[in-house]
């Protein structure tokens, strides 16, 4: 047992806001084993596929290794010393406010607290700001209108408690699937939990629903002001706790009254059945243990923070939080998005919980860092920042581990603004991405394997990720660069770190100033004060408020003794109203008829961001292959768009070119795209182009969930699928989309040019020379012509393409798996022909886990007459992994339980 624990080091997972301990085992090779840490609170040792596959992204494929300045490769001093003159000569120039750092909640916290130090401390201005004011910004504004601090209140363990779980704005299913593996256990083990899901589309989260609330786009409030206004009619609300504990409640109430004329008008103006909508108000007036998670469904919005605060509202009003099974519960989407809040990421934040404007906060920090700089008011939230970059008021900007030219909103103006910035710095572990090249001077930062320091997730847990690997290059810490970049702007003695651990020190004791005993702010790590570098390496999770060092895991929730952090320690109720949206609704349809529909967008599955580290793993991209939108099968015969067709989709903002996936999940006039694809994974696929850069006018969160779009069907006259072991260039062409294969990279194109010029052009494009080619034309069941090409080099496949008019009609998802294989004969015919037996015949991958396919899991229903979920995982392994592709696997089932007994009659006949 000793032996074995000596060869797995703890950390935490790289990915949502969840939080999950991991465990890492490094193999004879280098090759990094990823397992759930089963004494981890947050996972308990469950992990979902991303966190499983972890170790398949570990690679120094496309890693960025050296510094360089204007694209010439240089040496760290020469580096730092470079961006520490231009960042002073601006400053000198313009003033403070005239540079920013636009960081990210893929920092540790180490990273973060150095960054909002420099930034705030030394340089002076507010202008940092991060990448988590596009995920939960608008949360920090409910959290500080409601409770006077940025505060979440409860824990994970109230999902284990709760009767009623609200869950809106967010697809628990795929973008936390570990929380929602637990939710669905308990809902497996009590018939006393009811689940409500309100999302205006039907997700794989509704799998586990009692009820679903398909609501318009963006009447959130509307919906909760309701909700207020029926607690009050029908008298079940907490009086007692309202009157001692809160204030603001009776304007509060008066706009939620002026929200809900009655049930039945607010249920037309929601597009719901007005007996669904009473019974989700019945369930939650006679419910006290109700749970309300949101993401952000509740967060991307032009009126987030009001959402915020009108899901708030509904707590105050019943006295449920603080305690056990209640709450609102903000889920965030980034391993630290907690983590640059508590330092003071954000730029209207100053630091560890303290906030501008405030004299005595402003002296204790001034004192504490030694500083006659500090910043005084807050700097420029990043729609703002980079609009104030457009207009030439930033003179240098340093981006660190974040991608902004796909995550931020109107794209092409993002990159306008950065070819307009004098001096563009970026900080990140991938050497192209789509923001590097707009680079001037690029730093090479260590990855998620060779970072050491703390993240903290959605219940205020802070976890440690530990250094499992070396870096490759000359990368280094993000802290680490930071510091020196200070030093050598004459601030050495401020940020004269040995390491790590010195940084979280410095935090944790800035946690304490006037604040000891933990009254005077919700940040409070004095139990961490006094680790020293031993401590700090063998830190276990530890929730905050840390009054005393915790030895197990511990679950708090806050404000159950009814204290808040407002001037008058009560709870605000804050008065919210239902804004005009961009949905008529009445007709349902959106106001401008030029553009008809409304574009949500979000994550899928087994992909994470702008897939710089996802897109690394085959598994990960086996699920689903190409950039989408769903739409539903009425719009998209107005439209005269069948599925798998290419079409155009347009904004006022910009276009991008998908593939049409025709859905009765997806509601009428309203249509979905995932945010993962850019620049490096397709041609025109970032749903950024189109976003418009509104926001949110108090939080400044953009809102990314109601573009008003049109579509329509793009038209092409070939298509083809290109295998390669080495990326390629295709720009060329159309249409592309690149996704990661073992052992190579499997394309899909579309081009204007006919099936046999396109196959012409890739032919001229591999450049194919010495080795044996294998080539055929065919005509297939529609007599279309189909080109095939292989080419064998060294007995192994080399690359192979099929071009054809259209390609979407046939199973080809046997071509992620051919360069994974001995090339033998049946490879070659298959190449070839077309004919796919044995491995490559299990079809679209269902299961990224365990690599399980769609025919696999069908022949097991029709063929091994698999009748049960229990059946079909125990005979093909789906679903044995983390679990997320059950609802996927059960949908399967259920369309193909129909077929079952048309088969057994058959095979009775025949015997």
């Amino acid at each position: 047992m000793t032996q074995e624990k000596s060869l797995w080091t703890k950390s935490t997972c790289a990915y949502c806001g969840v939080g999950c301990g991991i465990e890492a085992s490094i193999g004879a090779k280098g090759e990094l084993s990823i397992r759930g840490d089963q004494s981890h609170p947050a996972n308990y040792g469950n992990l979902c596929s991303k966190g499983l596959a972890l170790g398949e992204t570990v690679s120094q494929e496309g890693r960025l290794l050296h510094p360089s300045i204007d694209g010439i490769e240089t040496d760290w001093p020469n580096a730092l010393q470079h961006v520490a003159s231009k960042f002073s000569q601006a400053i000198e120039e313009y003033g403070p406010d005239s540079v920013a750092f636009y960081v990210s909640g893929q920092l540790l916290t180490e990273d973060y607290y150095v960054a909002n130090k420099l930034m705030k401390g030394f340089i002076g201005s507010g202008n940092i700001d991060t990448n988590s004011r596009l995920c939960m910004s608008s949360s920090v504004v409910g959290h500080k209108r409601a409770f006077g601090s940025d505060t979440v209140p409860g824990c994970y363990e109230d999902l284990d408690t709760a009767e009623l779980v609200v869950i809106t704005g967010s697809n628990l299913a795929w973008c936390h699937p570990v929380l929602f593996q637990r939710l669905k256990a308990e809902k497996a083990k009590r018939d006393n939990l009811f689940i409500v899901v309100i999302d205006p589309r039907e997700t794989d989260t509704c799998s586990i629903a009692d009820l679903h609330l398909a609501i318009q786009p963006e009447t959130d409030v509307a919906l909760f002001n309701g909700l207020l206004a029926y607690l009050v009619e029908h008298k079940k609300i907490d009086n007692d706790y309202i009157e001692q504990h809160s204030e603001g409640f009776e304007a509060a109430l008066k706009s939620a009254q002026e929200d809900m004329p009655s049930t039945a008008q607010l249920a037309a103006n929601l597009a719901l059945n007005e007996q669904d909508l009473i019974s989700f108000f019945a369930h939650f007036a006679s419910t006290e243990k109700t749970l309300t998670i949101y993401s952000q469904g509740v967060n991307q919005s032009t009126q987030g923070s009001n959402k915020v605060n009108s899901i708030i509202n509904c707590h105050i009003a019943t006295g449920r939080i603080g305690k056990s099974g209640m709450g609102p519960f903000s889920i965030t989407g980034q391993p630290n998005a907690m983590g640059g809040r508590e330092v003071g990421g954000l730029a209207n934040t100053l630091a560890a919980h303290m906030e501008f404007g405030d004299q005595k906060a402003n002296k204790l920090i001034s004192d504490f860092w030694e500083t006659e700089q500090l910043a005084t008011r807050p700097g420029l939230k990043a729609v703002d920042l980079f609009e104030a970059m457009n207009e030439g008021k930033i003179k240098a900007v340093w981006i660190m581990a974040t991608n902004p030219v796909v995550s931020l909103p109107n794209s092409n103006k993002i990159i306008e603004a950065l070819k307009k910035c004098p001096t563009v710095v970026v900080s990140d572990c991938m050497a192209e991405t789509a923001t590097t090249q707009f680079a001037d001077v690029l730093l090479p930062a260590q990855g998620w394997s060779e970072k050491s320091g703390t993240v903290t997730n959605s219940e205020r847990r802070i976890s440690r990720q530990r250094r499992l690997l070396p870096s490759p290059g000359v990368a280094k810490p993000d802290w680490w660069i930071i510091s020196e970049v200070a030093k050598c702007m004459g601030f050495a003695k401020a940020f004269n770190f040995l390491h790590e651990g010195e940084v979280f020190s410095e935090f944790t004791k800035m946690t304490t100033l006037d604040n000891e005993d933990g009254l005077s702010r919700d940040l409070n790590l004095i139990g961490l004060t006094t680790l020293d570098a031993k401590g700090y390496s063998q830190l276990t999770p530890q929730q905050w408020p840390v009054t005393e060092l915790q030895t197990q895991n511990v679950h708090q929730r806050l404000f159950a003794d009814k204290q808040f952090f407002t001037p008058s320690k009560k709870v605000q109720f804050i008065a919210v109203s239902q804004l005009a949206t961009s949905i008529n609704v009445t007709s349902q349809q959106p106001k401008q008829s030029q553009y008809p529909l409304i574009l949500n967008s979000g994550r899928i599955r087994d992909h994470w961001h702008t897939m710089t580290r996802t897109g690394l793993s085959s598994r990960l991209g086996a699920h689903i292959t190409e950039p989408f939108v769903a739409i539903h099968p009425n719009d998209a015969e107005k439209l005269q768009i069948t599925d798998n067709n290419l079409v155009a989709i347009n904004s006022p903002q910009g276009a991008m070119l998908v593939r049409a996936l025709l859905t009765n999940q997806q509601n009428k006039g309203q249509i979905f795209t995932p945010i993962h694809w850019n620049s490096q994974t397709a041609k025109s696929a970032n749903i950024c182009n189109l976003v418009s850069d509104d926001n949110d006018p108090i939080s400044g969160q953009p809102g990314f969930k109601s573009t008003q779009v049109n579509v329509k069907k793009w038209h092409y006259h070939s298509e083809a699928m290109l295998l390669t072991r080495e990326p390629i260039e295709l720009n060329e062409f159309d249409y592309w989309v690149k996704q990661k294969v073992e052992k190579g990279y499997l394309y899909r194109i579309a081009d204007n040019r006919s099936p046999l010029e396109l196959s012409q052009a890739l032919q001229n494009l591999l450049q194919n020379k010495q080795g044996k080619t294998l080539q055929f034309s065919s005509t297939d069941e529609s007599q279309q012509m189909i080109h095939r090409y292989a080419f064998v080099q060294n007995a192994q496949l080399n690359n192979a393409y099929i071009t054809s008019e259209q390609l979407t009609t046939q199973s080809l998802d046997w071509l992620q798996s051919v360069l994974d294989l001995p090339l033998d004969s049946s490879i070659e015919l298959t190449l070839i022909s077309g004919i796919v037996e044995g491995k490559l015949a299990q079809g679209k991958i269902i299961c990224a886990c365990k690599q399980v396919g769609i025919n696999t899991i069908t022949d097991a229903i029709l063929e091994e007459g698999c009748q049960t979920l229990d059946s079909i995982k125990q005979c093909t392994g789906a679903g044995t992994g983390c679990g997320s592709c059950l609802p996927e696997v059960e949908s399967i089932l259920a369309n193909n339980m129909v077929d079952i007994p048309q088969r057994i009659e058959v095979e009775e006949f025949v015997a």
